[in-house]
């Protein structure tokens, strides 16, 4: 953390995805002060690592670099990344947040974002923003749009060769840079943590059949179709040939009390015909199939993006697929019951299997232990349709996909609602500006 930023604050956002940006963006244009947290070293959220959006599929990185520079360049906003949340107290009328920076191993205020280190670097790793797909440095900058552009030293990988800070021309590396706790305040504070995908359904439901390379996930899948993805194009992990034949298998750990959670995630259905779409136009001589227990296309224009992807020629099987091996050419063997035709078990083999994996909730458990979680974990609201970003507590709002899985339509509305009621709350409660 930079020694220069303030600590005082009129609304605290915890989470800098597309619903932290947005309600932060609201705030300050009214001329709040604003603090936007966030974990990862780069603002975005999972936005930014998508390759379009639907109906409209639309670039994704498109929409959400403009308010990630927004909020980066806005003076009434202050950036805090790489910083875990400690505990929220609430002193003096105040909401006390306690936030341990991690090392970035580089010096915020020396660093220009010139990659010199990361170029000099000899170390290559699997590089986790594209999934661990390709590689990148053990010193490195996340991506090409990250912000802020500052540098990030892994320390369990680094060798301590020393050419980082030799090519430096800032002298920003500092390899025993420590963690520092430090507290920042606010009046009010809105909760945008957003969501994580649950990782460990695939061994819970098929076991050792689940530990295949080309067996993947949906983000990774969105890291394929990315035009500044790991491969360029779409190939199959396991051996890099183009794929003849994709399948999506829906409802991987949602809906299913036994080995997942018992709700729908609501945007598996919309995202995967998205990915089905984009692949019919990156392979359109491979065959995609869909495996799916119900289509949920809830939303404006959903229903005829479904009926678009069905007129693509892309198949649609209802019928709760599940993986049962290996075969020899690297593809993934699926047994499921057609639900339609009632034929009973059929089998089939495809070279890419796509999961789409249950939504849980992003913060594992509330900052403030006054805050209730529902039963799924999620935020829980004082009324999810009328009030969406209120909480029981006072001056303590949410938004987005930290109340529940939405799409981005919908979390950039309930950011907007968010932001309305904590300017409203802020208003009422007639103390001032918070100190810059």
């Amino acid at each position: 953390m930079s020694m220069n930023k303030p600590t005082q604050f009129d609304v605290l956002v915890l989470g800098g995805g597309i619903g932290g940006l947005q309600a932060a963006l609201e705030l300050a244009e009214q001329g709040f002060s604003v603090a936007v947290v966030e974990r990862d070293a780069s603002i975005g959220g999972k936005m930014i690592r998508l390759s379009k959006v639907f109906p409209t599929l639309d670039c994704a990185s498109c929409i959400t670099t403009p308010k990630m520079a927004a909020a980066s360049h806005h003076p009434g906003i202050t950036l805090f990344t790489l910083c875990e949340l400690g505990k929220v107290e609430r002193k003096e009328g105040l909401l006390s947040a306690r936030l341990v920076q991690l090392p970035r191993h580089v010096d915020e205020d020396k660093c220009i974002g010139c990659r010199q280190c990361e170029y000099g670097c000899p170390v290559y790793v699997p590089d986790q923003e594209q999934a661990g797909l390709t590689a990148r440095k053990a010193i490195y900058i996340p991506f090409s749009n990250a912000i802020p552009q500052l540098a990030v030293l892994d320390p369990d990988n680094c060798s301590l060769c020393g050419r980082c800070a030799k090519v430096c021309p800032t002298g920003a590396v500092d390899y025993a840079q420590p963690a520092r706790e430090f507290t920042i305040t606010g009046r009010a504070l809105i909760l945008a943590t957003g969501f994580k995908l649950m990782t460990d359904y695939p061994e819970r439901a098929y076991g050792p059949a689940s530990r295949q390379p080309n067996l993947i996930t949906s983000l990774e899948m969105e890291r394929l179709l990315a035009p500044h993805g790991p491969y360029m194009r779409v190939l199959r992990p396991g051996d890099g040939k183009e794929p003849d034949s994709v399948a999506f298998i829906q409802c991987a750990g949602s809906r299913d009390i036994n080995k997942g959670v018992s709700y729908c995630s609501r945007v598996c259905c919309m995202y995967a015909i998205k990915q089905a779409m984009l692949l019919s136009g990156s392979l359109p001589l491979a065959d995609i199939t869909i495996y799916y227990i119900d289509i949920r296309a809830f939303g404006k224009n959903y229903e005829q993006f479904f009926q678009n992807a069905k007129a693509m020629g892309i198949e649609f099987v209802k019928a709760k697929a599940m993986v049962v091996g290996q075969n020899a050419e690297g593809g993934v063997d699926l047994v499921y019951d057609d639900m339609e035709s009632g034929e009973g078990a059929k089998r089939r083999s495809h070279d890419l299997v796509v999961m789409s994996l249950a939504m849980l909730p992003g913060c594992d458990s509330p900052p403030m232990a006054e805050v209730l979680a529902g039963p799924d974990g999620f935020i829980k609201s004082v009324s999810p349709k009328l009030a969406p970003g209120l909480t029981s507590q006072e001056g303590v709002f949410t938004c987005g996909a930290a109340a529940g899985p939405k799409d981005i339509v919908d979390t950039i509305v309930e950011a907007g609602h968010a932001a309305q009621e904590a300017s409203i709350y802020l208003a009422f409660q007639g103390k001032g500006r918070a100190a810059a």
